[in-house]
């Protein structure tokens, strides 16, 4: 039984409260979620891709035909909306309170530093990456001493973004050892954080998430 079950619970005793957009977002965001945990400690790209499906679940927007750069610039009116719905603070908890070392070891990781992939693919113009990655590790640093939760977590998830096209477009081994450790960090965050994400979104019921990305056609 997923340790996610419980948000299944509650989705069906809030249904009727519920748009019929959020209900679909919502639903398909914890199924993936359930999914990923059962195969967390067998198969841990599977757990991460399954993850990251589920953030796009809830997140996702129709972004036309190239959505990789418009899909990172939407995260940060997301993360925003989501701590305006959450008066109690509980997504900024995890992130200072409950994985602060978490959240250091994914910004120290220069394998999932979009610069890093770029000067190594051979675009010169990233000569310099080490230098954009100390700029990136001080502006993630400000943010998370003035508690700037949506910029930070607009900052992990950019990295993140870096880690699922690594594994979605066959750019990793799959089971490899090498480079492993950002694989279960970002499995770990994303378990840690979507719960929360999905519960915010299913509570504020008189706020709209947009429509749901491929609505159920029949």
């Amino acid at each position: 039984m997923s340790q996610f079950n419980y948000l299944r619970e509650k989705l069906r005793r809030l249904r009727d409260q519920s748009s019929a957009d959020l209900n679909l977002r919502s639903h398909r965001a914890v199924t993936w979620l359930c999914r990923s945990d059962e195969v967390f400690d067998t198969d841990p790209d599977a757990a991460f891709i399954f993850a990251w499906i589920s953030f796009n679940a809830a997140y996702a927007r129709d972004l036309g035909n190239d959505p990789g750069g418009p899909a990172r610039s939407v995260f940060q009116d997301f993360f925003t909306a989501l701590v305006a719905a959450d008066p109690n603070g509980r997504i900024a908890h995890e992130l200072w309170y409950q994985h602060e070392g978490l959240i250091a070891r994914l910004l120290d990781n220069r394998f999932i530093f979009n610069p890093f992939w770029r000067f190594h693919n051979g675009d010169l113009s990233f000569v310099d990456w080490e230098e954009r990655f100390d700029r990136a590790k001080e502006v993630a640093r400000e943010a998370i001493e003035r508690e700037n939760t949506p910029l930070v977590l607009s900052i992990v998830f950019d990295r993140l973004y870096v880690l699922r096209n690594q594994l979605i477009h066959g750019g990793a081994t799959r089971g490899s050892r090498v480079n492993r450790n950002q694989v279960k960090d970002g499995t770990e965050i994303l378990h840690c954080l979507m719960p929360i994400f999905i519960d915010t979104m299913v509570s504020a019921t008189d706020l709209d998430w947009g429509a749901a990305h491929y609505p159920v056609i029949e």
